[in-house]
């Protein structure tokens, strides 16, 4: 049974045909049900969506020969896993003829569906629409950031958050931004006390919720890079 409805398919293809300029791939790492092993603090937690999940992958590879898809085992190739920072599964990985930092940790469906499209055509034009000034700022920033936006699929106000975590990834080698859907990975949204979405968290030690807009998620960040202000 397909996943994508005619009409989001034809409408999928009509932009991939319009919008992607260079190759992207997508690394998707799962594991087939019969043969998940979990790591410790996911013990007694099935991956509930890596077999939907990778079905979904299939479908939107299928839109574009711009779009290459190469599926890795989480056990099997947990080298490839390693080499790009994986502990959790379902994941994708976003990128170019480099590693960008843009990623989905679990099945991005609903409203973050959008998310996934928009960042494949990020990646594909190897740029993206933010403002010069924030631009500027991103790329001044000298020190490693990881941004995790937790959402859930139903949520239409957490594409903005996550479409800013990925967009502030690509131009700027040190940050890594991540989409968790929360409901999967319920350990994370426990640990970060995620009691609304979108929740923004950076480098584990700045907050914040909502779809804010561009300048105020970076003043979050560049907070999170100088937490003195100094």
């Amino acid at each position: 049974m397909e996943i994508l409805s005619s009409q989001v398919r034809e409408a999928t293809k009509a932009k991939f045909d319009a919008a992607l300029e260079n190759k992207t791939t997508i690394l998707h790492f799962t594991q087939e049900p019969s043969r998940l092993v979990l790591p410790d603090y996911l013990k007694g937690q099935d991956c509930f969506f890596c077999k939907e999940t990778k079905e979904l992958l299939d479908e939107v590879q299928a839109l574009s020969d711009k779009i290459e898809l190469a599926v890795f085992d989480f056990v099997s190739d947990k080298e490839k896993a390693a080499e790009y920072g994986i502990d959790k599964i379902p994941a994708t990985v976003i990128m170019g003829e480099q590693d960008y930092g843009i990623r989905f940790y679990g099945i991005p469906s609903g409203y973050e569906y959008t998310s996934l499209i928009e960042a494949i055509v990020d990646v594909s034009r190897r740029r993206t629409e933010l403002s010069q000034p924030t631009r500027d700022a991103l790329r001044a920033i000298h020190q490693p950031l990881h941004i995790q936006v937790f959402v859930t699929p139903t949520c239409p106000y957490c594409t903005t958050a996550v479409r800013l975590g990925h967009q502030f990834a690509l131009e700027s080698p040190l940050i890594k931004a991540d989409m968790i859907e929360s409901t999967e990975f319920p350990h994370l949204a426990n640990r970060f006390q995620v009691y609304g979405v979108p929740k923004t968290v950076i480098n584990e030690t700045t907050t914040f919720e909502g779809a804010v807009p561009e300048e105020e998620f970076l003043a979050n960040v560049l907070k999170a890079v100088n937490p003195r202000g100094a």
